[in-house]
């Protein structure tokens, strides 16, 4: 049996997107039992050239839902980031992500399979020297399962884990079933 667009990209966007939305009931619940500050974490990073943890939260639910819509419309336009904002928003953002992905079916995502996909990006001129190097555009031409497989989704994991990533350093008690989420396994 193939496999299809729909099930190459919805379920695993669910898998994670719900898996993120446990880790986020989880801090909450961790800052409310230790008094940490939960709207500290909206603005915690990695590193200092890093995004702060409400980018990679906004950037995950975008290459899910936008991801999704780009393949169906051929262009990929997420909202500009909003920023900062409070904690409880950041776990409704990934709520709507949750319900915008449960909303499609496989018939209308299967149907955009093979699409073409231009995706205009600026890049560094030199990729060896980028923070030096002046920015130019480039376009990356895409089919709809190139787009997904190659650029939506290795970005919408690298999000999601560095957003599991700023919370486990910030003492979050999280694990690694708790990025995985609930495994899609076959029934007996």
């Amino acid at each position: 049996m193939a496999t299809s667009l729909y099930d190459l990209s919805v379920p695993t966007f669910l898998q994670t997107v719900r898996a993120v939305a446990g880790f986020l009931d989880r801090t909450t619940r961790h800052c409310a039992e230790t008094g940490a500050d939960l709207e500290e974490l909206v603005k915690a990073r990695l590193f200092p050239d890093m995004a702060p943890f409400h980018f990679q939260i906004e950037a995950l639910t975008h290459h899910a839902v936008w991801g999704l819509k780009a393949v169906k419309t051929g262009v990929f336009a997420p909202p500009p980031p909003i920023g900062g904002m409070p904690f409880a928003d950041l776990r409704a953002m990934v709520s709507q992500a949750v319900t915008a992905l449960e909303a499609l079916n496989p018939d209308e995502v299967n149907a955009w399979s093979g699409k073409n996909l231009d995706l205009d990006l600026f890049r560094p001129v030199d990729e060896e020297h980028a923070s030096t190097s002046s920015w130019a555009p480039r376009t990356l031409a895409f089919t709809s399962e190139t787009f997904l497989l190659s650029f939506s989704l290795p970005n919408f994991h690298f999000h999601a884990v560095t957003a599991y990533d700023i919370l486990r350093l910030r003492g979050v008690p999280l694990g690694k079933r708790d990025y995985e989420g609930r495994l899609r396994t076959r029934s007996s």
